[in-house]
């Protein structure tokens, strides 16, 4: 019975182009996960960029949620910013609410909001950052709901303010013994191996949990799996982690 397979969403980073300068291969991504993560003008993104890709998911009934981040281009959003709380609610009011029309112009909706790089490993640890996200997505009605790593403080903020919360792993990262990701610096942070990657996608989903870098077992209570599309050979990566999922009898489904 199907309430009896484990359910998993798989989802992407995509929309993460601008102005005439493109990453990834959308089009591939969106025939393969099951939510897209659009960038919406942080780390990626303009108007016309948002556009595409919030059309392309409509078409193929893909949910969409914000990809939202430090507003850094030339870093890509994987760089800290301290900036102040009040200026970090305004940003990710601005960029969900971009986000948004460009959706609804397209007949479609956000369905939540996922921070993007150095914001979201933030968010694991940073009080007051952690606390102006939750407060932009209280501005922003609330029905929101945030993707974010399990343990992170960002987490329980949310919760406790009745915002619901989706929680996370990632297939082609490295995670170390604390259950965060290995940091992109080091080597063997991204995996690039397919077989590796859909083992690890399948771990979190029948099995809770993946073998951190050095062997230690990190309990990783997911509802949603991550595939990164600037990683090379994503849509490569993507369909071999959703054969092997649905191969052991996972039901892939959006988690918003």
């Amino acid at each position: 019975m199907d309430a009896d397979r484990p359910l998993l969403d798989l989802n992407a980073d995509l929309g993460e182009g601008y102005g005439d300068w493109s990453m990834g291969e959308d089009a591939a991504m969106l025939d393969v996960v099951t939510t897209a993560n659009i960038a919406c003008g942080g780390h990626a993104g303009d108007p016309g960029t948002m556009r595409e890709a919030t059309r392309a998911a409509a078409a193929r009934s893909v949910a969409i949620t914000a990809h939202v981040a430090y507003p850094d281009l030339s870093g890509f959003g994987r760089r800290f910013l301290d900036i102040t709380p009040v200026d970090l609610t305004d940003l990710v009011i601005v960029q969900v609410g971009g986000l948004q029309a460009m959706a609804g112009a397209e007949g479609s909706a956000v369905r939540g909001v996922k921070p993007h790089g150095a914001l979201y490993t933030a968010l694991a640890h940073h009080e007051g950052q952690a606390a102006a996200v939750v407060q932009a997505l209280r501005e922003l009605g609330g029905e929101l709901p945030l993707v974010a790593a399990p343990g992170a403080v960002v987490v329980e903020l949310a919760r406790s303010a009745g915002i619901d919360v989706v929680l996370e792993g990632f297939a082609d990262r490295a995670y170390l013994a604390d259950a965060t990701l290995m940091p992109r610096s080091r080597p063997g942070a991204v995996l690039t191996d397919p077989t590796a990657v859909a083992a690890q996608a399948l771990s979190i989903a029948t099995a809770r949990g993946v073998r951190a870098a050095d062997g230690t077992w990190v309990d990783l209570p997911a509802r949603s799996v991550c595939l990164h599309g600037d990683t090379p050979g994503a849509v490569e990566l993507a369909h071999a982690v959703r054969g092997c999922l649905e191969g052991a009898g996972v039901r892939l489904q959006a988690a918003l």
